[in-house]
């Protein structure tokens, strides 16, 4: 099967290499450092996953996919939680093999480019804001993919700007004349989703008082957009992943089919794959429709964006609300920068918008903040410390490093706060912060990958 597999990946033009043991296997790794690790779990000398707890550990860049078979799953899915980044069940045809490592190739090589993305990123990206390295990959990711006609399948947590993902995705791309048709799987009906998508006839159903074109024929030669797609009921999700594979529909009450022309870009804030083993999202859909993975990282890691999306909003809603402010006060910055964000970008934004509404400027303070944002989650989960109350949490995590005030802060929080600080003061250029700071920038890649 090895050799069946190494033929697969012929023409992806990479060196690949055989290991028959899991000790081979690691001397191997060890001596040639590859950016892929295809890795069976059934080894003749010890059990797969040791291998991959050993790259974990280490912190290897290799991006490791598992290989089982379906009796297996659940065990392919614990490696994941351990480190792995994909899995394959077997058989699989070359093609799958092929998508597989080309992807897994693409990411190995956008986490080795983030140090050249630091050094000439810009702080807005269509509509988004940031230019921390999390969101470097993610700009990268969508460049790459936008001329593409592969489906796309955006992840993330709600608030963090899925849709303007798929936005930047549409303008980016050849199909940008055409329409951009954003649908809601999660707020329409399940009795009325399909005409939504596919459109209806008259008389079709109770108040279809005339034909209606669904968002397939709004989006012809467009983008169509499936927010959490997840929410899609089992027998519509038969007939989508029919329309993907012919590239027709039948509106409700028709018997006639439509070409429709159009990219599919999916979102949702699950984990794809573990709607698939409960069983509400079928497999054959996901491989359809999970070609291009891209993950947009929570507020809480995205560093000083935070800052740069809270001027952007203070500066709209003041505008909106004929406010005077002019700004955040230092306090104001160091406590949005130690909140946690669950909400994400749409929690700050209804935070900034509440402290405009009810305060007078001309510079946004913490205390007007307080009221409004609650305990320093941040704060917490970083130092797994219990709180008493958010001042003292803030005070902990963020105290400038020449200043005492009697608390004694974890040593990762106290090193993270240099390593980041470096890479700022660098100009955002983390092979010259871990020059000043005396250490291997590979170390530095590391413990941000580790932080994310």
């Amino acid at each position: 099967m090895a050799l069946t597999y190494r033929e697969y990946l012929r023409g992806v033009g990479r060196e690949v290499r055989i290991a028959e043991t899991g000790k081979a296997a690691l001397a191997e790794i060890a001596d040639h450092n590859p950016g892929v690790v295809l890795l069976d779990l059934k080894l003749p000398d010890m059990d797969g996953l040791d291998i991959l707890k050993k790259l974990t550990t280490e912190h290897h860049r290799a991006r490791v996919i598992v290989i089982t078979a379906h009796g297996s799953v659940a065990t392919a899915v614990d490696a994941m939680r351990d480190g792995a980044t994909d899995f394959l069940l077997k058989p699989f045809p070359a093609e799958r093999l092929v998508t597989t490592v080309k992807n897994a190739l693409e990411i190995h090589r956008l986490e080795g480019l983030v140090e050249q993305y630091a050094g000439r990123k810009s702080k807005k990206f269509g509509r988004f804001i940031g230019d921390s390295p999390a969101m470097q990959a993610v700009y990268r990711m969508i460049e790459d993919s936008a001329a593409s006609r592969a489906s796309v399948f955006i992840m993330g947590p709600s608030g963090t700007g899925k849709e303007l993902c798929a936005e930047a995705l549409h303008q980016l791309s050849p199909r940008r004349a055409k329409r951009f048709v954003a649908l809601n799987c999660a707020a329409i009906p399940a009795n009325l989703i399909e005409s939504e998508i596919f459109g209806h006839k008259k008389g079709a159903f109770t108040g279809a008082v005339a034909d209606r074109d669904g968002a397939a024929v709004a989006a012809d030669g467009g983008t169509l957009f499936l927010d959490e797609i997840c929410e899609m009921p089992l027998d519509l999700q038969a007939k989508l992943l029919r329309f993907i594979q012919t590239g027709h529909i039948v509106p409700v009450g028709s018997n006639e089919s439509r070409r429709v022309d159009v990219r599919f870009v999916c979102a949702t804030n699950r984990i794809p794959w573990e709607e698939v083993e409960a069983g509400r999202f079928r497999e054959d859909l996901y491989y359809r429709l999970h070609v291009v993975p891209i993950h947009v990282p929570p507020l809480k890691d995205r560093g000083d964006d935070v800052l740069l999306i809270a001027r952007e909003m203070l500066k709209h809603y003041a505008a909106e609300e004929d406010k005077d402010f002019e700004g955040l006060s230092a306090d104001a910055e160091e406590r949005l920068l130690a909140h946690g964000w669950p909400g994400n970008v749409r929690e700050l934004g209804n935070v900034i918008q509440s402290a405009v509404v009810l305060n007078e400027g001309p510079a946004l303070t913490a205390a007007m903040l307080q009221a409004l944002m609650g305990p320093s989650r941040r704060a917490a989960s970083a130092t797994g410390v219990q709180q008493n109350g958010p001042e003292t949490v803030a005070s902990a995590t963020l105290q400038a490093p020449g200043r005492d005030n009697g608390v004694i802060e974890p040593l990762a929080v106290v090193e993270r706060r240099v390593i980041e600080r470096a890479i700022k003061l660098s100009g955002g250029k983390v092979g010259l912060a871990a020059k000043k700071l005396g250490v291997n920038a590979s170390t530095l890649y590391r413990k941000i990958k580790d932080w994310s």
